[in-house]
């Protein structure tokens, strides 16, 4: 199939880049690997983010992420987020990151001046990719860019229960795990940030990959999870499965962006006129 085909290599390039700074015990698995590290069972609790608006892109939403063992069950419920790509729900890349600084980056991480802070210049501060937030299969840092298994669309609610290593519980006991959405509407970026392509593989645009929404988990006093919790991944939008009902569409359109900038440079001119 095209599409997987097609993002192998930004796939491939974010998990190097989120592998980087990545403790040596953090290599040896995350949820939906075999061969993972061994699974401790001790240790319950909740943990939860507020997902703040990043490179002007509106995003915003909440995390809970409850903690039993190595099992931990996310609810996100995101609003405001770029809504289409191409006649498809733009499919929003989500991670739990870990391995850093434990906190979101802010404006002055902007080392290009282009006014956006890409993922190279946030990785210093939220770290590694530990799991994708996938709909569904594998959760591990390879399916960082699996755009086809993430949620579309402006407003969407995700809940899904995924094997954690031994790494990222701690990271989220500890405070330091931090939840990134991405993908950012190009008109809301400067002309400068519109016309670039991404840093993780020159054929697809900046915005598409951009951190649009970060919060740091931390741990609450709550007793439990909120009511509407589920053990598979499940992606809800305004209209009840239209967000991610045509995530694939919105897939397709990314792929099809060998020509991204003069794609950005027409919605840019249409806007103007």
């Amino acid at each position: 199939m095209r599409t997987s085909t097609f993002l192998a290599a930004p796939a491939l390039a974010l998990g190097a880049l989120a592998m980087a700074a990545a403790p040596a015990a953090a290599h040896e698995g995350h949820g939906g690997h075999e061969g993972a590290s061994t699974y401790s069972s001790q240790g319950s609790w909740t943990s939860m983010a507020t997902l703040n608006s990043m490179n002007n892109s509106g995003t915003t939403g909440d995390a809970t992420v409850q903690v039993d063992g190595n099992e931990a069950t996310v609810t996100m419920h995101v609003q405001g987020a770029a809504e289409t790509f191409m006649d498809g729900p733009f499919p929003h890349a989500q991670h739990i990151h870990i391995g850093a600084q434990g906190v979101c980056p802010p404006p002055e991480a902007d080392m290009n001046g282009d006014g956006a802070v890409n993922v190279a210049e946030g990785h210093d501060y939220y770290g590694m990719i530990a799991s994708s937030l996938t709909t569904e299969g594998d959760t591990g840092a390879d399916s960082g860019l699996a755009v086809d298994r993430f949620p579309g669309g402006s407003e969407y609610t995700y809940e899904r229960t995924l094997q954690v290593d031994d790494a990222t519980k701690q990271a989220i006991e500890d405070g330091t795990a931090v939840v990134v959405v991405h993908g950012v509407d190009p008109m809301n970026l400067s002309e400068q940030a519109q016309n670039e392509m991404s840093e993780l593989d020159p054929s697809l645009p900046l915005a598409a990959t951009l951190p649009a929404a970060c919060g740091t988990l931390t741990a609450t006093q709550m007793d439990g999870m909120p009511a509407g919790g589920a053990e598979t991944g499940v992606a809800q939008g305004t209209d009840d499965t239209a967000a991610i009902a045509g995530v694939s569409a919105g897939a397709a359109g990314l792929v099809a962006l060998g020509g991204g900038a003069l794609y950005l440079r027409r919605r840019r001119a249409a806007a103007q006129d």
